[in-house]
């Protein structure tokens, strides 16, 4: 297994700007990017910085705005390759599935904003091109939702689209959890549609009776 860090859209704008990250607490998904990134550089793991830049108009993450610019525990923290983007996923016309192929790499592991938006768009993306996918759940955020479909909150986002995730497209786990897989080499859980459906229909029954 070859692994590299991807960390996506560590912005201003998530962190007290125009789109503020709720859940989990943006202090301590910060918190964890910081760490993944000293924890991946520790061991040789590659780390991509990507960073979500928008026409002047947008209403966030705008070019040349400080909201669009990264967070300085990103920016401060040495990695190995950028590349900008303009859609969700990190695959986006940004040459990083070139870049991970010519270094051997088979293994991402992803941490940063949105879970549900360019997380799991990159999440998506990685496993179809065959890429083995990890997401850092403490190491991610969502924000909270409401148009013409309904409305759901930040909490709600998160723990659902990381159960999406765990069920066929990624082993989610916690920063802390990665970290000891690194030192152990022992490989995380992966789950599947049957498995997690079974398991849902079993509490299912429990709570029935």
């Amino acid at each position: 297994m070859s692994r590299a860090l991807i960390v996506i859209d560590v912005q201003n704008d998530y962190i007290g700007g125009q789109l503020p990250i709720e859940y989990p607490p943006v202090e301590q998904s910060l918190a964890n990017i910081g760490l993944a990134m000293d924890s991946a550089q520790a061991v040789a793991i590659p780390v991509v910085v990507v960073q979500n830049i928008l026409p002047e108009t947008a209403p966030f993450m705008a070019k040349g705005t400080h909201g669009a610019e990264l967070h300085q525990v990103v920016a401060s923290r040495n990695r190995d390759h950028y590349l900008a983007k303009s859609l969700p996923s990190a695959f986006a016309n940004t040459g990083l599935e070139e870049w991970l192929r010519e270094r051997g790499i088979d293994t991402i592991t992803i941490v940063g904003y949105m879970t549900h938006n360019c997380d799991l768009s990159t999440v998506v993306d990685g496993m179809h091109k065959g890429f083995a996918v990890e997401l850092l759940a403490d190491a991610t955020g969502s924000l909270p939702y409401a148009n013409c479909a309904g409305s759901a909150s930040a909490e709600e986002i998160h723990r659902v689209m990381t159960v999406v995730m765990q069920s066929r497209f990624a082993a989610v786990m916690s920063t802390e959890e990665w970290i000891e897989a690194l030192a152990t080499g022992v490989q995380p859980k992966r789950d599947n549609i049957f498995s997690s459906n079974q398991q849902a229909r079993r509490m299912g029954k429990t709570e029935r009776y």
